[in-house]
């Protein structure tokens, strides 16, 4: 029983880094990215390679980000010309492609049989409860640091400025905002903390296949940012830490149910899942943790309380 509490808090914390990229993106410049399943790919079988090969854990995860990071920053450049709902086409294709890849070219990534005894950090050393006790601190840790770095990041000038970006993006012309840079850094960013979430779960897990990234694992992180507040980090790693733990007592609660064969099992599971983002949304249309936009008139008051003190 301990050893599935913990697998499911690590899984938590490795689906609350996607909730982060795909907020970045969506919540921050109001990039939509169907494609969150294949920058999760890419960092998995990025670190999984570099690590095979020789190079040290933290060089696969460093690996794994750039990888990701490139990715991210083919795509937005491919798609420079276009509208951005076309990035969310284009982003869908990308993910589509990264898996056919990776169930055909077996020379690099041994296809549909996927790349076993992938490098454990010290699981030698302190054995398979230890092990995942230690993961599950090193997923924590990264967890708090990548939320640290966009909480931070909301608050700074370029946080406002991508804020200004998603609300009115003509206006954030007008004003002087170089509003395609901003997107193709805060994409290539969010790609790049997608990919270190798919590093993660590949060491954690030592063993990665084309059918561990499916689409589904995008509808799920929508689902958990949604849920948890569009445009805050805190929101994202509520969201999918409620998420998780929701899809695993969905697992108990539709296996109780008489008569179901398995396929109608993980139905039910879905349907159960879709009814608790309803009624999410129906109490809580803003998410559990509603984004805190800063009130015009605080800072209007602000500047004529400055003009007053002029002398």
């Amino acid at each position: 029983m301990l050893s599935y509490v913990i697998f499911t808090v690590t899984l938590c914390g490795i689906y609350a880094l996607l909730a982060l990229s795909l907020n970045l993106a969506w919540g921050g410049v109001g990039l939509v990215n169907l494609g969150l399943s294949g920058f999760y790919a890419v960092g998995a079988y990025a670190s999984a390679i570099a690590t095979g090969a020789g190079a040290p854990v933290l060089i696969g995860w460093a690996a794994a980000i750039v990888a990701g990071a490139v990715a991210g920053l083919a795509v937005t450049l491919a798609t420079v010309r276009l509208r951005d709902d076309y990035l969310a086409i284009v982003t869908l294709g990308f993910s589509e492609v990264i898996r056919l890849v990776a169930l055909n070219e077996r020379w690099l990534t041994r296809g549909a049989d996927g790349i076993s005894g992938i490098r454990a950090p010290l699981k030698g050393v302190l054995g398979v409860q230890g092990f995942a006790l230690f993961y599950l601190a090193v997923v924590f840790v990264v967890v708090g640091l990548v939320w640290l770095l966009l909480r931070r990041l909301d608050g700074s000038p370029y946080g406002r400025a991508m804020k200004a970006i998603r609300e009115d993006q003509q206006l954030a012309v007008f004003a002087g905002k170089p509003v395609l840079r901003f997107k193709v850094q805060a994409f290539a960013l969010s790609a790049g903390i997608a990919a270190l979430a798919g590093a993660l779960y590949a060491h954690f897990q030592s063993y990665i296949s084309p059918d561990q990234f499916q689409p589904l694992i995008t509808i799920y992180i929508f689902l958990a940012v949604t849920a948890g507040g569009v445009g805050r980090p805190s929101g994202a790693v509520l969201g999918a830490y409620a998420l998780v733990v929701f899809l695993e007592a969905t697992r108990f609660a539709a296996e109780v149910l008489p008569g179901l064969q398995p396929v109608q099992v993980a139905a039910v599971r879905e349907m159960m899942v879709g009814a608790a983002l309803l009624l999410v949304l129906h109490l809580r249309p803003s998410g559990l943790l509603a984004e805190q936009m800063p009130r015009a008139g605080g800072q209007a008051q602000g500047v004529r309380r400055q003009c007053r003190d002029r002398p």
